[in-house]
């Protein structure tokens, strides 16, 4: 694989963190504060009681000095503990329009991460592919995120498998507190649903499929070489067959509505990004959706 110069990679964080930081300001900073759920209450004040408040919030040592009934008031703690959990594997470098899934991983997660930051919570990163790649612990701060975003975009994974029950595993022994977790993959695998169940029962889980166009859909283009990148298995495909392309398309959109019948069951909510998409609209969407959800 082609490694980038610090030169080059300094420069492609740059553009990514500008491009990507305005987005946040423009549109997901007050979207993804209310999209969230805090982790829990805290003491705000007390204050005189009135009609309607309930009985169990009177502070009865402030009511018994003062001589008057006071109720004790909270509010949710904001600070989240976000983390994401990113596919490493080798399919994650394949694309063909507009750029590789991994690039576009990098565009989802930095606008993400900085929305984090902006909110003033803890950012986590967990790289997988079939064995731990990469972990950094939740920590604050703008320095965090590009910290993220330069291991998505330069870390070289040491194996071309996926396993995202192992992953999801892993998730679940190192989150001691609840946290809302993005795990990004093309999902191209199986058997993770035992383990993807667990976490998303502790967790806040959210499943975001990242997909070049020509997985969901054979492109018209007579014979291909399509090559598997995680196994190395190739095979030449006959693309200008409209019955083939007929049943491509069909196999993957029964394995699609498999997918997102399962992450419903678990709870989990999910974005599909696809490469010829604006991940911006994918994920105003998805804020959008949750904020509504919040003020039932």
């Amino acid at each position: 694989m082609h490694l980038l110069s610090t030169a080059d990679l300094l420069k492609k964080i740059r553009r990514l963190e500008i491009s990507t930081k305005n987005i946040v300001n423009e549109i997901f900073s007050g979207e993804y504060h209310s999209s969230f759920k805090g982790q829990g209450l805290e003491f705000s004040e007390v204050r005189e009681y009135q009609p309607g408040d309930n009985y169990r919030d009177i502070d009865w040592n402030v009511s018994a000095r003062l001589g008057l009934p006071f109720v004790k008031k909270y509010r949710e703690t904001r600070e989240l503990i976000v983390v994401f959990i990113v596919d490493i594997s080798a399919s994650q470098f394949s694309g063909t329009s507009y750029a590789l899934k991994k690039e576009r991983i990098a565009e989802i997660v930095a606008t993400l991460a900085f929305s984090a930051v902006a909110n003033g919570d803890r950012c986590s990163l967990i790289m997988y592919s079939d064995t731990l790649e990469k972990f950094l612990p939740p920590r604050k701060g703008h320095n965090r995120a590009l910290e993220i975003i330069r291991e998505i975009l330069y870390h070289e994974p040491h194996s071309k498998q996926t396993s995202l029950s192992a992953a999801c595993e892993y998730a679940g022994k190192i989150l001691k507190k609840r946290a809302v977790i993005f795990l990004l993959s093309d999902f191209l695998d199986s058997g993770y649903e035992k383990q993807m169940a667990i976490l998303a029962k502790k967790h806040d889980l959210i499943a975001l499929q990242v997909l070049d166009d020509s997985e969901l859909e054979l492109p018209k283009a007579g014979v291909l070489r399509f090559v598997d990148p995680e196994t190395g298995h190739s095979e030449y495909i006959n693309t200008a067959n409209a019955k083939l392309r007929q049943a491509y398309k069909a196999s993957i959109q029964q394995e699609q509505e498999k997918l997102k019948t399962t992450l419903k069951a678990m709870g989990c909510d999910y974005m599909l990004f696809k490469n010829s998409d604006s991940f911006v609209r994918v994920l105003r969407q998805f804020f959008v959706q949750r904020s509504r959800r919040r003020k039932r």
